[in-house]
């Protein structure tokens, strides 16, 4: 038992960001490793093999965590434990970076580790009792350590990057899931009056694009501009940086905040995955704000991925555009759904509207890793593999805009990047982390009404707003901010 006390500390001193811990979390830090050890020694029997699966699992929590951190610019955190299950079912997302062999080796050390341990098993029914015991008496230590008042000032407001530097990786992931867990839903979201809008949309199609970003800024090269971005920019009503707090990854921070007009100070804890607790905040997504409206998802990837088959509709979508509706990407197309293939779909369904109609599509051709695949799609070079992908979300741009004006439609147009790319050496984390985003606006004849063309820097939550302006007429009460919930 002392040896994984010790081992514990020193692999949590390991943990990035580093810090000096609290006594507090070197407790709960002591209280969590008895209680796996306690585990272990109640299965196997054997405590050197307790202690050594006990240590292995921090060893692969710390690991996994540092990683992430390098890529991503976050430690672990209790959300991240939601996507176990996603691995397996949808590995292309997350083993595509992983080479053959070295999944093979992993199977096998794997293999070779299951059988050492059964083999150093024990039938002993007093060491595996004694286990119970220890893991009875750690569970109950930790139960009376941790805090019971929602008003204790520990890990009290979501500062993870702090939190894991003052009370360690596993203290920091098991209070802030109890934080999570403790907060409620929101009341149902009260419609404000607004002010009759001037020129209103009968369409609106908004487009959340996979890792767009304006290369001119992530690689700091001005021959790398966009020609559609550029454009766009020109002749938008609105414009600017879209501050998503996600880098590299964590889609779904940006698609909640533009979808349910939630700011992250109004979700707490909630804000690291709000996906897991949205089917219960319907009544705050666009399509509920939008009475009268008809509103479909677009999305050509499997919709429990996040678990949008029920988010979506919960929110009012009448309809889930799923990966049913589009043909396989063809050869030299790489892995998934073509920008292009989308953009077909897109317009055909605004053509075919016949009533009001709201169109939100989240594309996914320019998913990561930017790594050749075994179609011969990527590119060996990890920057020009991006750029290939992201002038095609550039071409899906300029091909919205001038679709959706041959309609001849009072329509608006929201273009806007998820997230920046985690690229090593060339997009990392620690920077800048906005993205692009557009409003275009088409009168009835399909000319572009730039408007004041104004530059506007908006969270996505903001954005939800800025959208539900523009349609419905600005919110008449004074009250109300820009990063309201309503």
């Amino acid at each position: 038992m002392l040896g994984t006390w010790a081992g514990s500390a020193v692999l949590d001193g390991l943990v990035r960001p580093r810090g000096i811990r609290r006594v507090r979390g070197l407790w709960l830090l002591a209280c969590m490793a008895g209680a796996l050890h306690g585990l272990f020694l109640m299965l196997c029997g054997n405590a050197v093999v307790a202690m050594a699966l006990a240590l292995a699992v921090q060893a692969l929590l710390v690991l996994a965590s540092n990683a992430k951190h390098a890529m991503l610019g976050e430690p672990l955190l209790f959300s991240d434990l939601a996507l176990v299950g996603a691995v397996f079912r949808h590995p292309q997302f997350y083993l595509s970076a992983v080479r053959l062999w070295q999944r093979v080796a992993a199977a096998l050390v794997a293999a070779v580790l299951l059988g050492v341990v059964g083999w150093l098993s024990r039938a002993d029914p007093e060491a595996h009792l004694t286990g119970l015991l220890l893991l009875a008496a750690a569970l109950a230590a930790l139960a009376l350590s941790l805090p019971r008042s929602p008003r204790s000032t520990v890990a009290r407001v979501p500062e993870v990057e702090a939190d894991t530097g003052r009370l360690g990786l596993l203290p920091a992931v098991l209070l802030y899931w109890r934080r999570w867990r403790a907060q409620p839903d929101p009341a149902p979201c009260p419609q404000p009056h607004r002010r009759s809008p001037t020129d209103a949309a009968e369409l609106v199609v908004v487009i959340q694009c996979e890792s767009f970003a304006d290369p001119t800024e992530l690689f700091g090269d001005p021959a790398l501009v966009l020609p559609g971005l550029r454009a766009a920019r020109a002749h938008a009503m609105q414009w600017g940086n879209l501050n998503v707090s996600g880098f590299g990854a964590y889609t779904m921070r940006t698609e909640y905040g533009v979808l349910f007009g939630r700011d992250e100070a109004a979700l707490g804890f909630r804000l690291y995955d709000p996906f897991l607790t949205a089917s219960a905040e319907g009544t705050y997504a666009l399509p509920s704000r939008l009475p009268g409206w008809r509103a479909l998802f677009v999305h050509p990837h499997d919709m429990r991925f996040y678990g949008r088959d029920a988010i979506m509709p919960a929110g009012g979508f009448a309809e889930l555009v799923g990966e049913d509706h589009f043909a396989p990407p063809g050869p030299g197309e790489g892995r998934y759904v073509t920008d292009a293939a989308m953009t077909e779909v897109i317009l055909a369904r605004a053509k075919a509207a016949t009533q009001p109609s709201l169109i939100y599509a989240v594309t996914i051709e320019n998913h990561g890793p930017w790594a050749p695949d075994a179609r011969g799609g990527g590119s060996p070079d990890l920057v020009a593999g991006y750029m290939r992908l992201v002038r095609c979300g550039d071409a899906m741009l300029e091909a919205l805009t001038a679709g959706l004006a041959a309609l001849g439609r009072p329509a608006l147009l929201v273009f806007f990047g998820d997230h920046r790319p985690s690229i090593p050496g060339a997009s990392v984390p620690g920077g800048p982390r906005h993205t692009p985003y557009v409003m275009v606006r088409m009168d009835a004849q399909g000319q572009v009404m730039p408007g004041d063309n104004r530059r506007i820097d908006l969270s996505p939550a903001q954005l939800h707003h800025a959208v539900l302006d523009t349609v419905l007429g600005p919110v008449a009460s004074p009250e109300v901010s820009p990063s309201r919930e309503a």
